[in-house]
């Protein structure tokens, strides 16, 4: 078998992962117990019969994906078009309501035009591949998501350069240093970043590509992914650009799949750039849309994160992250203060962030241990991220887990 020596390799490299604590695994949720007034969303998971788990590794901040609107929405939409697009969109895969979403995002995010891909993660892939041109130097914040270090690597930049995280003076220095040296110069960010939940001074870049734009025969372009600032920021939910109160970003890309509780990615931007790239980016081109039963689905979710509900929920959502990371300080814990419902819980140890994280699940809470070398070694977290059918009660039950740790 042609595999076979391969294979070997790849059995080698799964060892690694086991000796160095990072192999993944897939935990299977074979049931889920909707949110009462009392207790939040309780799971239900393989190998452990009918026990409970309080979920705090989910990146559906508002709970959308329960919500009886949004499954009819997309319920009504299957039975009327079927379960999937059936074709990519530029031969039979662009429906009604796919067109009707675009237009939806477009002007919920104050842009002319809006394209939606089948994720985020491909949003920002083919954006990339398809504003890169071999005369491009990209400079990407240090902890921006592997989705845009991927992106520039498949998008093979004249140049690409690195500055620390979120340090406007080293961003200047990345940008003087590449004057003269290309045509186009991209300055990419998270706008969110997702294992710390800090967010990026936009305003601060909008004004250095501003600046420079002049000594660059292309200019200078903004691209922010901001898929976990988009349904949690803001009080209206329009992310890190509504909390740094700019919104001169050229691209801006965000998800459905996280607090709108459905599925796709998206591109937001002027007329002219979502026009080309939906002849030219090739995670669009090639590949089927989210079905239009999911367009549908989160028509309806930008319904009610539109609506005055939706913001009681942004509202609550931020109250009980508030909620949680005084606990935790309260505890006598570090945590990277912020504003965002990812509260990262700073261990700094590998061996002691891996037992806080079986200790929580033994517990009866799902959490997401980050352990080097994912991350600089000291750095170990673990992610815990508050959404908005959390009850008071459930976040003093996981406190009341983290308190009796006796590491």
């Amino acid at each position: 078998m042609p595999l076979k020596k391969a294979k070997s390799v790849m059995a080698g490299r799964l060892e690694e992962f086991k000796e160095l604590g990072i192999l993944k695994g897939e935990p299977v949720v074979t049931g889920l117990k909707k949110p009462t007034r009392k207790q939040g969303v309780r799971i239900l998971v393989d190998g452990y019969g009918e026990r409970e788990f309080i979920r705090m590794n989910s990146n559906s901040y508002l709970n959308m994906g329960l919500r009886q609107d949004l499954i009819e929405a997309e319920e009504e939409t299957a039975r009327e078009l079927g379960t999937g697009p059936g074709a990519g969109r530029s031969m039979s895969g662009t429906y009604r309501v796919h067109r009707v979403l675009e237009e939806r995002l477009a002007a919920f995010h104050g842009k002319e035009a809006c394209m939606i891909y089948s994720s985020a993660y491909a949003a920002v892939m083919g954006t990339l591949a398809a504003v890169v041109t071999k005369d491009s130097i990209v400079i990407s914040d240090e902890l921006n998501h592997n989705c845009i270090i991927n992106g520039i690597r498949l998008s093979q930049p004249k140049g690409k350069k690195v500055y620390k995280h979120n340090d406007m003076d080293q961003l200047h220095s990345r940008i003087k240093e590449s004057v003269g040296e290309c045509r186009r110069l991209i300055i990419i960010s998270d706008g969110v970043f997702s294992m710390r939940g800090d967010y990026a001074p936009l305003r601060e870049i909008a004004d250095m590509a501003e600046t420079y734009d002049e000594d660059f025969e292309e200019g200078v372009l903004t691209i922010v992914d901001d898929s976990h600032g988009v349904g949690t920021l803001g009080e209206t939910g329009r992310g890190a650009v509504e909390v740094t109160g700019e919104n001169r970003i050229d691209m801006l890309i965000a998800t459905l799949g996280k607090a709108l509780g459905v599925n796709g990615g998206y591109l937001v931007s002027d007329a002219v750039v979502v026009e080309l790239f939906k002849e030219t980016a090739p995670f669009y081109v090639y590949s089927n849309p989210i079905t239009p039963s999911e367009a549908n689905a989160a028509i309806r979710a930008l319904d009610v994160l539109e609506s005055e509900e939706g913001r009681r929920m942004l509202k609550s959502l931020r109250e009980m992250a508030d909620y949680f990371r005084k606990g935790l300080t309260d505890l006598g814990y570090e945590v990277i203060e912020g504003i965002h419902p990812i509260v990262p819980l700073m261990v700094r140890d590998t061996n002691k962030t891996r037992a806080l994280v079986t200790h929580l699940k033994e517990n009866g809470v799902f959490s997401a241990g980050v352990y080097y070398p994912i991350v600089p070694r000291g750095d170990e977290l673990i992610r815990l991220q508050v959404n908005a059918d959390h009850t008071k009660e459930d976040l003093d039950y996981v406190l009341s887990a983290i308190k009796k740790f006796p590491g």
